[in-house]
């Protein structure tokens, strides 16, 4: 199959998988019944095609920002020890097509033991941070983080304006994982524990050596109105 033909294809498919299945959005659990949507038929759907074309590199971000020149770099790594490899292991093995070998109850592939990116680890997470940011090459720069995470607003505002850029931040309103929503339970089943909160914010950073760029973009995109557009997503 032609790679773009191939990666239509399976973006069709993990979108429909992604409207049959049971979990609370992350799969590292699942829900203890079915899910109604789980009973219907899986369709495949044309995805929207965007004009122009691109490309994917797979490459780990330290080395794909020193390599690469764009007008904008965006990022929204992890932000605590739960890896996108665990959180979303069903996608990768619709992606590799393979039959790996699973552990748990959420029969996480294998190799999401082994794989732990340095934003995983509370103690490198800032380091991590600053060795894709240093190297990058752009006009703007844009960083989603939860509040919740390793890297405070503080540490990130420092970061970036160590490169000399102008930043602005927006913390948008935002519901919590659904887990946090359900409680605390053992292994039974049985609720052990309680609900501290269900609102977090997710700070939205744009970064660059235009100000005035920065600024509109901000009053268009995360100011407060809108803001309160987002909280209700």
């Amino acid at each position: 199959m032609e790679p773009p033909l191939k990666a239509i294809a399976l973006t069709a498919l993990m979108e429909a998988a992604d409207r049959v299945d049971s979990t609370t959005g992350l799969q590292m659990a699942y829900l203890k019944q079915w899910a109604p949507r789980a009973h219907n038929d899986l369709e495949l759907r044309m995805p929207e095609i965007l004009p122009g074309s691109a490309s994917a590199s797979q490459m780990e971000a330290r080395e794909a920002a020193g390599r690469f020149r764009a007008d904008v770099a965006y990022l929204d790594p992890p932000y605590n020890q739960h890896s996108y490899m665990g959180n979303y292991h069903v996608w990768e093995t619709l992606v590799r097509w393979d039959a790996p070998e699973h552990y748990g109850i959420a029969c996480k592939r294998i190799d999401c033991r082994e794989y732990r990116s340095p934003f995983n680890r509370k103690r490198e997470a800032k380091n991590a941070m600053q060795s894709v940011l240093e190297p990058l090459v752009v006009r703007f720069v844009i960083v989603s983080f939860n509040n919740e995470g390793y890297l405070d607003r503080a540490d990130l505002e420092s970061m970036l304006q160590a490169r000399g850029w102008y930043v602005r931040c927006a913390p948008v309103d935002h519901k919590r994982y659904v887990g946090a929503q359900i409680g605390i339970h053992d292994l039974q089943g049985r609720k052990v524990g309680r609900v501290s909160h269900l609102r977090n914010k997710e700070l939205l950073f744009i970064a660059g050596e235009d100000a005035e760029a920065i600024d509109e973009a901000y009053d268009a995109v995360l100011a407060p109105d809108r803001q309160k557009q987002l909280a209700l997503v």
